[in-house]
């Protein structure tokens, strides 16, 4: 493959559950820690270097990124309820055929050793109630998803509180631009007949 390729092939379509299972958990991964990893480096300055490298570090930033997993999960949850929404009819049949998928793609980790038992369990719970919501108003734009939830994951954040300053609204834009970004990917990719098929949605 040449360099032409790497840079601006296209990637593939989406059109099987596992596909959008699999854009799902990348585009919720790479929101949460994205933003965990640049505001740590971009906080710490100098000595990232250093902060990294220490054990104590790592072990809050183990806690923080899967803490706020569930929460990117629930906000591109959101994300692509909203895309399927103008190519099928009901809103409450799309949410019920998200919730599932979203949570198998939760269940396809191992309780973390960082949160332990209960806590992962808990933020099951906490999912599903909040992908649950998701089906009772109607689709907010993208960029006021994560609204709710931002405060919750600036709170997750592997910097002592003292530390980190008036970023909250830095954060908040970040994680609107980053779940825009994704929106942008999943409409280019995405073959709404398949999926809804997939999904068994009736379609519009």
């Amino acid at each position: 493959m040449g360099l032409y390729d790497l840079i601006f092939r296209r990637r593939p379509p989406i059109r099987e559950r596992a596909e959008i299972a699999d854009f799902i958990d990348d585009q919720s991964a790479f929101l949460v820690q994205k933003g965990i990893y640049e505001y740590s480096r971009a906080r710490s300055g100098h000595y990232s270097k250093v902060l990294f490298a220490e054990a104590e570090f790592k072990a809050a930033v183990e806690h923080a990124r899967w803490s706020a997993y569930p929460l990117g999960l629930a906000m591109v949850g959101e994300m692509v309820a909203g895309v399927l929404q103008k190519h099928a009819e009901d809103r409450r049949a799309i949410v019920d055929a998200l919730t599932p998928l979203v949570l198998s793609v939760f269940d396809r980790y191992p309780i973390p050793e960082a949160l332990g038992p209960g806590p992962w369990r808990e933020a099951r719970q906490e999912l599903s109630l909040r992908l649950d919501r998701v089906g009772t108003h109607p689709p907010k734009p993208v960029k006021d998803i994560p609204v709710p939830l931002a405060e919750s994951y600036f709170n997750l954040m592997p910097i002592h509180e003292k530390l980190r300053g008036p970023d909250f609204p830095t954060l908040r834009n970040y994680m609107r631009v980053t779940l825009i970004n994704s929106h942008d990917e999943l409409v280019k990719r995405l073959d709404a007949p398949a999926v809804i098929h997939a999904l068994g949605l009736r379609p519009k």
